[in-house]
């Protein structure tokens, strides 16, 4: 792994773990813009897959563990996936990213908390609507001040 690929690997991680860790709106989160980021620009697939997991891990340290932690972190581990298949990190691509989020995440959270019912199923995913709003402005943005970033530092005229 080349050196800027990997000073970018642990500065995702820290931006992923302090943005969890700081005040900021539900879902308003640079989780999946890092997993769709790093899918995409990394050639190591192992450590794609795992930097928005290991972000997730050292912030849920601290803000506790919970039981739907193995559906959010397969969540993101799809989201990289994905990112390996596409040809570009594109509006509808992180759209596409947010929205399988949004019912993985949200499929647990029935799964755990509702009653197994339709009733159940839609009143879940109905009240998860202001989270999906967030996430659909949060998932722009990060993945835009992540894809400008990473191509400021890779130009040539960029130094330290």
């Amino acid at each position: 792994m080349q050196k800027i690929e990997m000073k970018a690997v642990f500065g995702l991680i820290i931006i992923a773990i302090l943005t969890r860790l700081l005040p900021h709106p539900p879902n308003f989160a640079p989780i999946t813009s890092i997993a769709l980021f790093s899918g995409f620009h990394f050639s190591s697939k192992r450590i794609a897959l795992l930097i928005p997991l290991v972000g997730m891990f050292l912030s849920d340290i601290f803000l506790g563990m919970h039981a739907l932690m193995p559906v959010i972190y397969l969540s993101f581990v799809l989201i990289s996936v994905m990112s390996f298949y596409i040809k570009s990190i594109s509006f509808t691509n992180v759209l596409l990213a947010s929205t399988l989020f949004f019912v993985l995440s949200n499929l647990g959270v029935w799964y755990f908390y509702y009653p197994l019912t339709w009733s159940g199923l839609t009143t879940c995913f109905v009240l998860a609507i202001p989270f999906f709003v967030n996430a659909i402005a949060g998932d722009p943005f990060y993945t835009a001040v992540l894809q400008f970033s990473f191509k400021k530092v890779k130009s040539p005229s960029f130094s330290l």
